[in-house]
This record gives C-alpha cells, sequence and structure tokens, in this order.
C-alpha cells in the first residue's frame, strides 16, 4: 500500500515526514471511516481542527508528554498520537519499555485495555500519567478494574468528524460544545472536520449518531441512533444490552445484535463468547435475560435467542464488526 494523506494510509515511519509537513499548513487531510454499520467516508480534516484537538488534549491532561502509539497511525486516535507528538517535538514510541520522557502517555480501545487485565499486565500500563480508552462503547466494570489496578483511565468520547476524542470522562475538551437536539448529540467548536469528500459541511453544529443527555454538566452516551431496535413495540437500545450481557457471570464477552423478525418486528439476538466450557449451561436466553433485568434495565430489553461464538468479530481498530457479526447468524 501506498503512502499518502488522501486518505491516509501508510506506516508510522512513512507517514511521520508527510505529518510533519501538513500539520505546519492548510491542506486537509482524509480520514477513512471504519464502516461499522455501511459504506465508509472519507472525513476531511483541516490541519487547524487537529492542532485545536492536541492542543486540548494536552491541556486537559496536565502537560505535553510522550506518547504510545498502540493503534494504527490511518486511524484518527492514531493520527492524533503522531500529531500530538510533532507539535511538542517528542517522539512517540511503540512499546512500553522505550519511554524516554518523564510525562507519559497511551491512547487504547476498550479491547487492548481489556486485554491487558485479563493478560494480567497491568503493572506497567499504571506507571502511565494517561491511558485514553475510547474508540467505542467504555464499559464502566471495564474502567472500575483498570482503576483499581493503578491504571488511570481517561474515557474519550468523539470520531473522526471531531479529530478523535473531544470529550473526556463526559466533559468537553477546552473549544468544544455540546447540546442534546430530541436526545441527539450534537457538537460544534474548534476540532469539526470541513465535512466528507463530496459534501462540504454546512451547519454549525455536528449532529452525531449517538445518543445521550447531559447530566449537571457531563455527557452521558445512550447509545446509537442507529443502535436502537424495535423489538415487539419495545425500543431497545443495543450497547445498554451489550454492556449488560459482557458483565454477565460466565461471559468473556458479547454483543447484542438485531435481527428482522416477523413476530417481533426485529429481535434481540445475543452473540456470546463464554468465559469457559463450565459456562454453557448458564448462557441461555432466559438466563441473560436475568442479567440485563439485574443490570437496571428492562427485561423486554434482553436477547431472545443466544448464538455462542469462539469471538467478536472486530474491526482493525477494535471495534465490533456488526455486518461480520449477522452475518453469523446466516
Amino acid at each position: 500500500m501506498s503512502v499518502s494523506l488522501r486518505p491516509v494510509t501508510g506506516s508510522l515511519d512513512e507517514l511521520v515526514p508527510l505529518l510533519r509537513e501538513w500539520i505546519e499548513g492548510d491542506d486537509p487531510l482524509w480520514i477513512r471511516t471504519s464502516g461499522s454499520t455501511g459504506q465508509p467516508k472519507d472525513v476531511v480534516l483541516p490541519p487547524r481542527a487537529v492542532r485545536a484537538s492536541a492542543t486540548a488534549t494536552h491541556a486537559r491532561l496536565g502537560g505535553p508528554g510522550q506518547w504510545l502509539l498502540a493503534v494504527p497511525p490511518t486511524g484518527v486516535a492514531g493520527l492524533q498520537v503522531v500529531v500530538r507528538s510533532l507539535l511538542t517535538g517528542i517522539e512517540p514510541v511503540t512499546s512500553l519499555d522505550a519511554y524516554t520522557a518523564d510525562r507519559r502517555y497511551a491512547s487504547l480501545v476498550p479491547t487492548q485495555l481489556h486485554r491487558v487485565l485479563e493478560a494480567g499486565e497491568a503493572a506497567p500500563w499504571a506507571e502511565l500519567d494517561a491511558v485514553l480508552v475510547g474508540g467505542g462503547p467504555v464499559r464502566p466494570s471495564l474502567v472500575q478494574r483498570a482503576r483499581e489496578a493503578g491504571i488511570h483511565v481517561v474515557r474519550t468520547y468523539g470520531m473522526s468528524e471531531t479529530c478523535g476524542g473531544c470529550v473526556y470522562d463526559g466533559f468537553p475538551l477546552d473549544g468544544v460544545r455540546l447540546r442534546i437536539d430530541e436526545g441527539q448529540v450534537m457538537v460544534a467548536g474548534d476540532v469539526l472536520f470541513d465535512g466528507y469528500v463530496g459534501a462540504p459541511r454546512t451547519e454549525e453544529w455536528f449532529a452525531t449518531n449517538d445518543l445521550g443527555e447531559i447530566v449537571a454538566g457531563e455527557l452521558r452516551i445512550l447509545g446509537r441512533v442507529d443502535d436502537v431496535v424495535l423489538s415487539g413495540g419495545v425500543n431497545v437500545p443495543l450497547p445498554a444490552v451489550t454492556g449488560a450481557l459482557q458483565d454477565a457471570a460466565g461471559v468473556a464477552d458479547a454483543l447484542a445484535i438485531g435481527v428482522d423478525d416477523e413476530e417481533w418486528g426485529q429481535r434481540v439476538v445475543a452473540l456470546v463468547v463464554p468465559a469457559d466450557v463450565v459456562c454453557l449451561e448458564g448462557l441461555s436466553a432466559e438466563r441473560l435475560r436475568d442479567a440485563v433485568e439485574d443490570a437496571g434495565h428492562p427485561r423486554a430489553w434482553g436477547p431472545r435467542d443466544v448464538r455462542l461464538v469462539d469471538a467478536i468479530p472486530m474491526l482493525p481498530n477494535g471495534k465490533p464488526d456488526r455486518l461480520a457479526a449477522r452475518s453469523l447468524l446466516t
């Protein structure tokens, strides 16, 4: 694959010289979205927005530091690691034992943090000043486990259109404004993209695909607009169900998806990775509906069917591959 900034492709070594020149100019680059629910888009990011995001990140975390690149540099999270490093003149590292600066940061997706904890490898990560975790829903139980292990986790919310994370631990970065419009999260500010290739942005406020609420200034994400299914007349937010399933006894990982159904309109199906063979008998749909109810959600949100799998299909950026997940049910 050739190196390019439209869209961003190439290795770290190939991209660094291009990004060093790009960040000082005005011409935008393109980040290709993950395509987790449909056709990918090329997001147009101007240098000014990426610079604003990087500056606001360091201001929130307490100052510049050295970053670990643990995600691909071709995605917005990896791009930001490189840009933050270029702006501060501190070379990024690619392994935990390569840090040379006193102040140390990293950016992970939830799956990576989960694997760190499962492998019992929290100690070196606990030495970092902050570990940003985003790129998808971050379960409270995962954050709690990480913090109990001494890792300074910072939950981030954002997307390619906002130059990556623009809300840290529920509160917007400097220069970022939030509002809720009929349940939908809206973002404005210096970190916004210029639009998509062939479709420039014309509005001040960007309508995300997320549902949320703001309580005492804190943003709480409730799910995605396209992750709410109507099952038997009940609106079911799939991320909430997924979180309850992932925290259920005997479950190593899980994903709730909606499939068409003649009786229910859509029914919720749980893809479940068992923690071990002993757990199999407790992973019936009835038991998992109990788990959803025990998590404080309506029992009607619970899965009607369960499919046991070896692993949840994932995209390269660590997000669930929903299209591949649905294909497991055909």
